[in-house]
């Protein structure tokens, strides 16, 4: 009876040495942080922000891989189809994902297809011109836009910038030309360079081109004004009763990853994001650190879906 309860404990034992194997071996190779967007936007510089302080506890290379096009969705479909053992994640716009099945066809299901992480971080778009547009308020853009001569640059059609736009559209009464570009970086450049005329698009990546004066800052898109930009009206201010917009930027997986390795990267991301110096240095540029569980997170993801799905219908938003 002894050796049996001996064989039984060191049989245990065994299975449970397997079953915590995946935790202890994550990771055993690179980790990509898939960004589907170009170099510059909210999501790459979240990236290469988290890359260096997971690549210290993961004592593994950490890589950010730039794969942009058709609104984020070629870099997710990358991440939908890679091996779904934690080595390979995207960091996006949460919120764009979750308005693509109602404006593509796509070849992946944004719910069933990947495995929650975490949030990373809400902030607001920004409202911005080009220098040489005569509006300095929300009022005087939208006597222009009314005037139908207007080019808006988004990171891409059916992405939330656009839905911003769109939004914005239906309360004022403007007439917005649409130019789509590959990413945020993109559409803050062709506004810089004078191709388009106004943008909404995330605080992280567009301020920094206000406070250099390349872009003329008009409005926020937050419910409430910004701490780091205080002096900054909200587009809700101005009339636009109840107006809302943002970049919801978080990290998933392939569907299948490994319950363990899911743990270890949101726990790790999420320590990483709340320590004293990470906060403070993202609230300086207007972006609050948003983390949650992966069933908080999954929930989210469902609940947006059926959001915009409503709202693209009430659009008729359509791919041109």
């Amino acid at each position: 009876m002894k050796q049996l309860i001996i064989a039984v404990a060191s049989a245990t034992c065994a299975l449970l040495a397997a079953a915590n194997a995946p935790a202890q071996n994550y990771p055993s190779k690179t980790v990509r942080i898939i960004v589907p967007y170009a170099p510059g936007g909210t999501s790459d510089i979240l990236s290469r922000l988290l890359s260096p302080k997971l690549n210290e506890v993961f004592g593994q290379p950490v890589v950010v891989d730039n794969r942009p096009g058709a609104n984020g969705n070629i870099g997710a479909d990358l991440v939908a189809k890679s091996a779904p053992d934690g080595h390979t994640m995207l960091l996006a716009d949460l919120g764009a994902l979750s308005i693509s099945p109602s404006v593509y066809k796509l070849p992946f299901d944004p719910v069933k297809d990947f495995a929650p992480v975490t949030m990373v971080t809400y902030s607001p778009h920004l409202l911005a011109v080009h220098p040489s547009v005569p509006a300095k308020t929300v009022k005087e853009l939208v006597a222009l836009g009314k005037t139908g001569k207007l080019n808006f640059g988004v990171s891409g059609i059916g992405g939330a910038p656009h839905l911003a736009g769109v939004a914005f559209e239906a309360q004022t009464g403007v007439k917005w030309t649409y130019v789509p570009y590959k990413g945020g970086a993109d559409a803050i450049i062709g506004l810089a360079s004078g191709q388009v005329d106004a943008i909404f698009n995330g605080m992280l990546a567009t301020y920094p081109h206000v406070q250099s004066g390349r872009l003329k800052l008009i409005a926020v898109s937050s419910a409430k004004r910004v701490a780091a930009i205080p002096n900054v009206p909200t587009v809700a201010e101005a009339g636009l009763k109840g107006f809302e917009t943002g970049s919801w930027q978080g990290v998933v997986a392939a569907a299948g990853t490994p319950k363990e390795a899911i743990a270890r990267l949101n726990s790790e991301i999420s320590r990483i994001l709340n320590t004293p110096e990470m906060k403070g240095n993202l609230a300086k540029l207007g972006t609050d650190v948003y983390t949650m569980t992966p069933e908080q997170l999954g929930n989210w993801l469902k609940s947006e879906i059926d959001k915009w799905a409503k709202v693209v219908k009430a659009a008729n938003v359509k791919l041109e």
